[in-house]
């Protein structure tokens, strides 16, 4: 019903929402310092009010909460479905080729530059679905509203704002990840654990181990120097060469000027960044050079002991919590996965965190308290009292029955439900899922150079989304 209009409306415009995508996406809405009336700087500012300023030309109601949010009516209808998108991008970074990130190009059926993927482009694709409603004059009984935040990339204030003000949708989807349906987001227990003893200046000894960058990242490299006494590098190469073998790892040495006869030397693990909510695709550098550190001949002393404990709790190559009592799994959502991704170590302490993503069957009992108690038994403070948990929206109901409906109607491809490790806007929506506005094979390079969205995807997307409205609101 309504297809053939609907589409022939969104070819009639696709040039004119191209142009929209473009007007925000040449705003560098990154977050920056506060300002008065300005919570995340100027440019997130800049951007709600431009992407507000285009919806009320095309007629709608619009309301402005306190420049975190913005909100898009059709008017004063009985609240039914919100579609959450956001307006701020991750900066611009290097190694842009195609264009400058914030001067969007159109080429090769593509449209390259900062946030036309993540989130401008969807945003617009999600106003024009409405636009397309409104000007052919489809009546709809219940109201759509278009959220439009301006935090998403930077914790999600935004929208913890909003909803102090305003209840859920009885329906909520975002169009910030891909197709077909997000309904399950796992869980997460950013583990943050701390231990002390007392300093040893025995030789050889592990002087300061330094790995990571964040919590959420696979670390691809680690450091760890150390001051060998009467140890020779000749003792250790062996040692080396045997860990590089077994752990896939490289480990490079490189020695570091003295005051003292002890020779001391750093050396760097080499592995593979890769997102935390994904292990398997990178090479953790931090629990190998872990590993290969508790091999070393090094002095008997607590700090020792505690490396020997840390490999015993995170060997390298565990990347389920296998070791710390949590493995699990479940039909819908799949495995716990887990990554050491931040950890130094000095001469009386370490301070560490890992990146749990937890499936459906995981909670606080058999998560968090298993984990506390296995690192406590180690000499180790977990420091969480809760975790996140996983958000599952029914793959059965209506809702999302006719998400997956109106995807397959205008891809001609089968609809169906996924769960991600990496978390939405709407994982602690009750009713909230992700869905598009890419196709599932395409990669974006989000947050990345050269960041595009592929045009016929964006089109196709406001066509979806306006049929959901129908199908849901009329």
């Amino acid at each position: 019903m309504y297809q053939e209009q609907i589409k022939k409306y969104m070819e009639d415009h696709k040039q004119e929402m191209l142009e929209d995508i473009a007007t925000l996406c040449r705003i560098n809405s990154e977050k920056m310092s506060y300002k008065a009336g300005m919570p995340f700087g100027s440019g997130t500012f800049q951007a709600l009010g431009a992407a507000l300023s285009m919806a009320e030309n095309y007629g709608f109601i619009t309301t402005n909460y306190d420049n975190y949010v913005g909100a898009v009516d059709f008017g004063h209808l009985e609240r039914h479905l919100d579609i959450l998108a956001h307006l701020d991008v991750v900066p611009a970074g290097e190694g842009w080729t195609v264009t400058e990130p914030f001067e969007p190009l159109v080429k090769d059926g593509k449209i390259y530059g900062r946030g036309t993927a993540d989130d401008k482009g969807p945003a617009v694709a999600a106003l024009y679905a409405m636009r397309c409603i409104k000007d052919l004059g489809i009546p709809l009984k219940k109201n759509v509203r278009l959220i439009l935040g301006t935090d998403e990339e930077c914790g999600s204030s935004d929208i913890a704002h909003y909803y102090e003000e305003e209840p859920e949708a009885p329906m909520t989807f975002s169009p910030d990840a891909s197709y077909p349906v997000v309904n399950i987001e796992k869980g997460r227990l950013n583990g943050h654990f701390t231990a002390e003893w007392e300093e040893s200046q025995a030789l050889p000894r592990l002087i300061s181990f330094e790995a990571g960058i964040k919590a959420n990242v696979v670390p691809g490299k680690a450091f760890a120097t150390i001051e060998l006494g009467s140890v020779t590098l000749e003792d250790i190469r062996p040692i080396i060469d045997e860990a590089e073998k077994e752990l896939g790892i490289e480990f490079l040495l490189t020695a570091q000027d003295s005051l003292e006869d002890d020779p001391i030397y750093t050396i760097t693990a080499v592995g593979a960044g890769a997102h935390a909510s994904s292990p398997e695709a990178g090479k953790n550098a931090l629990t190998a050079l872990l590993n290969l550190v508790n091999r070393l001949p090094l002095a008997e002393c607590a700090q020792k002991d505690y490396v020997k404990k840390l490999t015993g709790l995170f060997p390298h190559g565990d990347l389920n919590g296998e070791a710390l009592g949590i493995k699990m799994k479940d039909e819908l959502s799949g495995d716990l996965t887990l990554v050491l991704s931040l950890l130094t170590i000095d001469g009386g302490s370490l301070d560490g965190t890992f990146d749990a993503r937890c499936p459906i069957c995981s909670n606080e009992e058999n998560t968090l308290k298993v984990v506390k108690e296995a690192m406590a038994q180690k000499g180790m403070t977990l420091h969480n009292k809760e975790m996140t948990p996983p958000h599952h929206v029914d793959g059965n109901s209506d809702f999302v029955k006719t998400l997956l409906k109106a995807y397959e109607d205008y891809t001609g491809r089968k609809g169906e439900c996924q769960a991600i490790g990496g978390g939405t806007y709407v994982h602690h929506l009750k009713n909230g899922v992700a869905f598009g506005a890419s196709m599932p094979e395409t990669d974006n390079r989000m947050h990345g150079a050269d960041e595009f969205a592929v045009i016929d995807e964006l089109v196709v997307s406001a066509e979806i989304f306006a049929q959901v409205m129908i199908d849901l609101c009329a």
